[in-house]
This record gives structure tokens, sequence and C-alpha cells, in this order.
């Protein structure tokens, strides 16, 4: 009876974690609650998980609790060991549990193998994390440091059926956050595209000024000040100086002056010699220069400090055109607050070159046609990012059917490994139970009632496997075809009825434990010849986008799907959905179907659902949805279609549309 009790306790864990999983999008939550759950089965005070990324080879301990021995931070990776080194390493490459015991670990120190570098204990049990298609996901680990509790070999087989279970459910919480990093990430490029694209609207409008911009208009009206203002949209320039070169003179007359500290030097003359504008005269380009580099130049002589020594940040450029000077521009900066960069320098040398050619009375025709075909290449730029874009967005959509599809297998998978684990457990419940017996009879110990307690155990565990047997094969029943459909691309004939109740036994995972209701009113005798996957796709995705956003916060809720034939339009059915949840307003109805539209970004909404529910309707369905919806009045779904699909010769390119 206490073993009974025991299986009882282990299904209640079992479904428990099934649950969790269920509800829970953290990886890290997800197995502290498994954690408390194990606690209930055996000791378990030193435990951790730890996830294996194949592609870097490299380890990460997602959840861990030691008595003893302090492990890195969950966010930190390293290389992982080899197999002979850490008992870790070696479960998850050899994909295979390990237990080991304190005079294991002695007998390998004595042999040169230490395994691992923490505390000894007495017993360490790990279990590797497994795919669906058995690839390493990572591996679980319990272990005790004293002699006052072991593990038994119940224990490491409840402890190798609880991995398995941790295994799926971590399998789909990582589906779904790779999917959710993904969104971000391309997000995030398209925010840094239309950003650089402002950025170059903004710069290219600023040439186009320039461009336009006749320094020589007149003698007495050089827009200098024009040109100030134009440059303040691109950059902070507090301070600015222009200086006309003079070649009879080799002076430099300065023509403009904004400047913080000094008086206006307007109209003033400077000799070409040995200070900062002479230095960039010479070197017959832009430089920046900061203390540091002022501070060289002056060492080794290049320089002589003429002007404000304050100066933390200086950029001049000359105006050279057809190999003649006609002045500097001048940019400073005096706080360590405003530090011009390398980006600023090119920008300055670049308006200096359009300033000397307007100098040298250079037409700026041949600069707006250059500037109009940068623009044209930044557009043709922005828009093959607008292809990719759209591209990947196409790929997404494609992960999402298969991450729809994982996450029902996902589910059918925990049903299945639940009546099978307790089928095992019984089993071996039995066996042990067969052996006591027969050691009874052959000792001569058999008594009445001894044989009466085993008669009683034996048809509580007959019970137990014959009705967890058939649940199983239930649940593979009307898991088969709805997968095999949703997995494929193809026409066939189906009773909607019939096909329409499979799918739901399929979802019923979903609705476990839960007061949420789906109601199916269908006449038999609806034969469909189209694409059965795309239905059971919308059915999912609605149901899935019910419980998400529609029950939000509810612990009960009606969702009701009705099928009819059409009376208006021969050869076609309309399906019907509803749910009774908390609705939409007339702005949220909008964006329904709008890709990557979701209002629990970050919670478990990808923002796909709705948008392929659309795509399958009015592609390979070649049918029509509409929906409405109010605050508080729940969401309507009207969907309309052919019962005979005509094959369509690139069905690939629909659905992918």
């Amino acid at each position: 009876m206490e073993r009974l009790k025991r299986l009882e306790a282990v299904q209640d864990v079992v479904l428990e974690i099934s649950r969790i999983s269920a509800s829970c999008n953290d990886i890290g939550d997800f197995l502290q609650s498994v954690h408390q759950s194990i606690s209930r089965l055996m000791y378990a005070a030193n435990f951790y998980v730890a996830i294996y990324d194949e592609a870097q080879n490299s380890l990460r301990f997602v959840y861990r609790v030691d008595e003893v021995d302090t492990f890195p931070d969950a966010s930190q990776s390293f290389t992982l060991a080899s197999p002979e080194e850490s008992p870790t390493a070696w479960v998850i490459l050899n994909r295979q549990p390990q237990f080991m015991t304190a005079a294991d670990d002695e007998a390998r120190e004595r042999e040169n193998r230490e395994w691992g570098n923490g505390t000894r204990a007495q017993y360490w049990m790990g279990h590797p994390l497994l795919d669906q298609q058995r690839r390493a996901l990572g591996a679980m680990a319990i272990q005790i440091y004293d002699k006052h509790h072991i593990y038994t070999e119940e224990d490491q087989d409840l402890f190798g059926l609880i991995a398995g279970h941790v295994s799926t459910a971590l399998q789909n919480l990582m589906s779904v956050d790779r999917l959710e990093q993904a969104v971000k990430q391309r997000t995030a490029m398209l925010e840094h595209q239309v950003e650089e694209r402002r950025k170059a609207e903004s710069l290219q409008r600023a040439l186009y000024q320039i461009a336009e911009l006749s320094v020589f208009a007149s003698a007495e009206d050089r827009k200098f000040s024009r040109l100030h203002q134009i440059l303040q949209e691109l950059m902070a320039v507090p301070n600015f100086v222009v200086a006309l070169f003079h070649e009879d003179t080799q002076e430099f007359s300065v023509e403009y002056f904004v400047d913080e500290i000094d008086d206006d030097a307007t109209g003033s003359r400077f000799p070409l010699g040995a200070g900062m504008t002479s230095y960039v005269v010479r070197k017959k380009q832009a430089q920046l220069i900061n203390q540091t580099t002022l501070s060289e130049l002056i060492q080794r002589g290049e320089i002589q400090v003429l002007g404000n020594v304050s100066t933390y940040s200086w950029i001049g450029a000359p105006l050279f055109a057809d190999d003649r000077l006609y002045g500097v521009i001048i940019i400073q900066s005096y706080q360590p607050t405003l530090t011009y960069t390398q980006a600023d320098l090119e920008l300055i040398a670049f308006v200096a070159n359009h300033v000397a050619a307007a100098f040298a009375r250079i037409t700026a025709d041949e600069e707006v046609r250059q500037a109009k075909l940068e623009l044209e290449q930044k557009n043709n730029k922005l828009n093959l990012a607008l292809e990719n874009l759209k591209t990947a967005q196409a790929e997404l959509i494609g992960q999402e059917k298969l991450a729809s599809l994982g996450r029902l297998v996902a589910g059918v998978a925990h049903e299945i490994n639940t009546p099978l684990g307790i089928c095992v457990t019984a089993t071996s419940h039995m066996v042990e139970e067969l052996s006591c017996i027969k050691k009874d009879f052959a000792e001569g110990n058999l008594k009445k009632d001894g044989l009466t307690d085993f008669l009683s155990v034996l048809d509580q565990a007959l019970r137990i496997t014959t009705t967890n047997i058939q649940r199983g094969a239930d649940l593979v029943k009307s898991f088969k075809q709805v997968a095999v459909d949703q997995s494929s691309e193809s026409i066939r004939e189906f009773d909607m009825h019939q096909y329409l109740e499979e799918v739901l036994f399929s979802l019923q995972p979903k609705l476990k434990g839960k007061k949420f209701e789906v109601s199916l009113e269908c006449p038999k005798g609806i034969k469909m010849k189209t694409y059965p996957g795309a239905i059971s796709q919308i059915v999912t995705n609605l149901i899935t986008n019910s419980l998400l956003h529609g029950f939000e916060g509810a612990d009960k809720g009606k969702m009701q799907i009705h099928v009819e034939l059409d009376d208006e339009s021969q050869g076609h059915v309309v399906l019907h959905y509803r749910d009774d949840g908390k609705g939409m307003t007339s702005a949220e109805l909008e964006k329904l179907f709008e890709p990557f539209y979701t209002t629990k970004r970050g919670n478990g909404g990808s923002g796909l659902g709705a948008h392929i529910v659309y795509n399958l309707v009015t592609g390979p369905l070649a049918g029509q949805v509409k929906v409405k919806s109010e605050p508080g009045q729940g969401l309507q779904y009207h969907m309309k279609f052919p019962l005979h699909r005509i094959i369509h010769p690139n069905i690939a390119a629909i659905n992918s549309d």
C-alpha cells in the first residue's frame, strides 16, 4: 500500500510538471517548480540543471541549489569539459544516465582519473535531457553529501521518468524563447535600418543645402552664418570659424567668428605660420586634434599655440579646390562633455570640399547629381533590406507553424508519457510483489492473508495499467492523423465532423486541469476535399489565442465551433468560432491580422497566430475570413471556403506568403 501511495504521488508530480510547463514561460521558474516536486518524492537538497549549446560546445547552469559548492552564475557560459573530466559532461555527451557513489569516485581518484572539481558526494545521480531526435539539451543531476540518505534503484527510475518530462517541457520553452529572440533581433534590425535611413536623409538634406549655398553670392553677403546653421542640424557646433586665405600676403582673414570664450575676432588677420590652422594647410586634409595630440605635436615642434590653450577638441579643414587654397573651417570644443569623433571629422572635411568648390565657382549641378546618386544607392540598399525583412518574416511564419506543431507534439507526448510511466511503475511493482509471494510459497510461509493482500494489490495494479494503456492508445489514434496533416501540404478527402473531433481531442492537453469548455456543432456527413492540415492549424491557433489572450486572468470560459453548409454559395462550408473572453477594442481589431502584432509580447505571444489563420483561409483554403469583437463581448470569426479545393500548382508559395 505504501508503494501504491508513492505511485499516486509520482502521478501527481508528473501531472504537476505537465501543468507547470504548459503555463510557465521562464526556464528558471519552471525548474524551481520541478525541484520542489522532486523533493516530495526523494531527498533533493542538492539539485542542478545544465543547458548544453552544441554549436558553441558550451554549458550553462540555469538552475542550481547546493548545500556545499558554489556554481557559476546562470548567465555565464563556459566550454564543456571532456567526458573523462566531468560526470556532467559524460552524461551529456554519452546521452546516458550515470549513478556514482563516493566509493566509485575514490576508486577513480586512486587510478588518477578524477571526475569533476566539486565536493565529493556520497551519492550522485545524473540524467541527460534529450529532445525528440535524442540530441542533448543538457543534464539534470541530484546528489547527497551525508550518509543518512540513499538513492535506490526505484529513485533512479523515478528520476529518469521526471527527466523525460523535463526534457519535453524544456524543448518547448527553448523553442518559444528562440522564436521570440528571432523576432526581437529582426525588430531591432529594422529599427536600426530606419534610424540609419533617417540619418542619411538628414545628411542628404544638409548636403543639398550646402551645395545650393553660394558662398560668393556677393562681396557683402557671404552666407557663412547659413553654413553654420546647416552644420548645427547635423552635430554640435558651439564654436565656428571661417578664415579666408590671401595668397598675395600669405595671410588668413577671419570672415565668420562665433566663440563661447574669446571676443569677436571678425576682420582680424593672422599669417600662415606654425599654428594649428597652418598645420592642417600643410597636411592638406582635415585634422582632429585633442589635448593629448596637441601636446605631442607641440613637443615635436610641428605646432605653436597661438590661440586659446583651453581647447579640448578641435577640428580644422582646409578649403582646397584644384590644388588651390581658399581658406579653412574650424570648429572646437572647450568642454570635456563634447568630444569630436572620426565621423565628425569626415563630415567637416566633406563640407569643406563643398565650400571650396563654391569658392572656385564650380557649379553645384555635379554635386547635386552625385548627391542624388548616393541617395538612390541608399534607397536601393534599404529596399533590399526591406525585401530581406519580408523573406525573414515568411521564414518566421513557417517557424511558427512548426512551433505550433511542436507544441502539439509536446502536449501529446506529456499525456502519453504519463500513462506509460505509470504502467511501467505499476508493472515493476507487480513484479516485486510476485517475487515476494513466490518466495513465501517456496519457503512454506504463504498464508491466506498474504495471498489475499497480493491478489488485492495485483487487481489494483492491473486496473491502473489497463486504464492508462487505453488512455495512451486513444491519444495516439487521435493525434496521428492530425500531426500528419499539419506537417504536410496535401489535399485529401475527409469527414468534417470526425476530423474536428480528432483535432479537439489532440488539443485536450492544453485544456487539462482548467475550467475551459470547447463545444462543437457540426452536422455529420459533410465531406471535404481540401487541405486538412490548414483546418487543424486554424482551429489550434484560434483555441490557443483564446486561452492566451481572450481568457487572460480568467479561470473559466467557453469556446464554440459551429459548422454549416452555406445556403447562398453552393459548394461552400461556413465555420463560425467564438469565445466569451475579454474581447478586443476597435483599434486592436484593426491590427489583428498584422504579422507580429500581439498584446502578449514577452509572455508567450509571437504575433503570428491570427496572421497565419488569415493566410491559411485566404491561401490554401481559397476562402474568406471576417472577425468582430467588442471589449467584454468575446471574439467571433466567420470563415467561408469551398468544400472541394482545386489543387494549386504553386501551393508552397501560397503558404509562405
